[in-house]
């Protein structure tokens, strides 16, 4: 047994532990939705969260992988890799293609598990399913393409480690499209125009999730080394258990002092923005940058929330702040400050030119995209729930479920979707 395949069989156990873990968020993402939503949507928040992860990964793996990482054509598409029928040249993996495609199936399920909170308890079921096929296969893979798979944003030079512009704010700012397209949930509203805040329904249950997407976390960000030898390991997650941290201790102390009382889901959401706006920058940054930028993503994940409640936007879970502004600033974090070739480190201007312009690309693809598609898609299926499918819970309206928590009972099969739709009338 050579050193080499030693080494190999370390970095693929890694990697696919890793991978796994990413995929672990998807809980997080489920449960922290429905800790922000109420009782009668939260089992839809699951089946969003499965329409991510089973039609998702099949898109990726027939089209979405090929058209990112596929060999380059004019730095802006990918050509071949569908299906993994072939090994794409320019890649050099020392990992095997179904390994490396692991770990990349399980970032495109986080990007459009970012949008499922954008648009939740109003968005019909079916215009979703639509919308995952369109992110998976053509919306992230595409704007990946530039930045990962040999394009034209990497080949000037853009640099995001794991994710904070790919990822993150073409995530957010898909969300923010969504958000807006379908309109504010029914009652968000008063009578006035004025925006009402919406109470989460359970707390617990949305820092459980926070905290498996923190633990998942470690995954994304030191996972993207893509080596078990790699030594840049152990720095990347500390300054992403640091980032998280200031994160969300800037938003404690900041809702503290602001508002006389420390707001659990601005906490939850912070240590969440601290992530995000860490994760460009997780190889590049010292421990003390790491600091700063999880504190100003947390301060600027509550400027953001506020900014959306003045105009109206109905964003239930904080996908836009949370994802696409901590994203911007993280990647902009990484041209300002980044060991080799950061503005503040004797860099000059170049990588932050590249940085801005990055960013600004990734998120007028990313909303114009989303617009564009559900606009397609809405003239086929109307993209958002009936008045009446709202008003008694995407649950029983899509899934045939009264609620995610009842009483164990025992009825025929073929009775059971009728015996939930009694249980609603009479709970109404």
């Amino acid at each position: 047994m050579t050193i080499h395949t030693v080494s190999s069989g370390l970095d693929t156990i890694w990697v696919v532990l890793t991978a796994a873990m990413i995929l672990l968020m998807e809980g997080g993402f489920a449960l922290l939705e429905a800790g922000f939503v109420r009782h009668k949507n939260n089992v839809n928040i699951i089946m969003k969260v499965f329409a991510d992860i089973t039609i998702g990964t099949l898109c990726y793996y027939l089209i979405g992988f090929g058209l990112m990482y596929g060999n380059d054509f004019l730095g802006l598409i990918g050509t071949d890799g569908f299906m993994l029928a072939n090994h794409p040249s320019h890649l050099n993996l020392h990992i095997s293609l179904d390994t490396f495609w692991l770990f990349q199936a399980a970032f495109v399920i986080a990007v459009i598990s970012i949008v499922s909170g954008a648009v939740a308890e109003r968005i019909n079921f079916r215009a979703y399913l639509l919308f995952v096929v369109l992110m998976t296969a053509l919306i992230y893979p595409i704007a990946g393409h530039w930045v990962w798979g040999s394009g034209w944003l990497g080949k000037l030079g853009m640099e995001d480690f794991a994710g904070s512009a790919v990822i993150h704010t073409l995530g957010g700012f898909s969300a923010l499209a969504a958000a807006i397209f379908i309109g504010p949930r029914k009652g968000k509203l008063t009578p006035e125009g004025t925006s009402t805040v919406a109470l989460p329904s359970n707390l617990p249950l949305a820092s459980v999730g926070a905290f498996l997407l923190w633990f998942g976390w470690f995954g994304f960000n030191a996972g993207s080394t893509l080596s078990a030898t790699d030594g840049r390991i152990g720095h990347i997650a500390i300054v992403t258990m640091l980032s998280a941290a200031a994160g969300g201790a800037t938003t404690l102390i900041y809702t503290l002092f602001r508002y006389h009382r420390s707001d659990a889901p601005s906490v939850i959401n912070g240590s969440l923005a601290g992530l995000v706006g860490i994760t460009a920058g997780c190889a590049f940054v010292s421990d003390q940058v790491a600091i700063l930028i999880g504190a100003v993503s947390g301060l600027l994940m509550m400027f953001a929330t506020n900014w959306l409640e003045a105009r109206r936007i109905d964003d239930p879970v904080g996908a836009f702040p949370v994802h696409a502004v901590s994203g911007i600033w993280g990647t902009i974090a990484v041209g300002l400050f980044a060991k080799d070739g950061g503005l503040f480190t004797g860099g000059g201007w170049h990588l932050l030119i590249i940085q801005i312009l990055g960013l600004a690309i990734l998120s007028l693809w990313g909303f114009a995209l989303t617009w564009l598609g559900l606009k397609v898609i809405q003239l086929w299926i109307p993209v958002r729930a009936t008045e009446e499918e709202e008003e008694v819970g995407l649950d029983i309206s899509y899934h045939g479920m009264i609620a995610a928590y009842r009483e164990h009972d025992f009825i025929n099969h073929e009775d059971r979707y009728i015996k939930y739709q009694e249980d609603d009338i009479e709970s109404n």
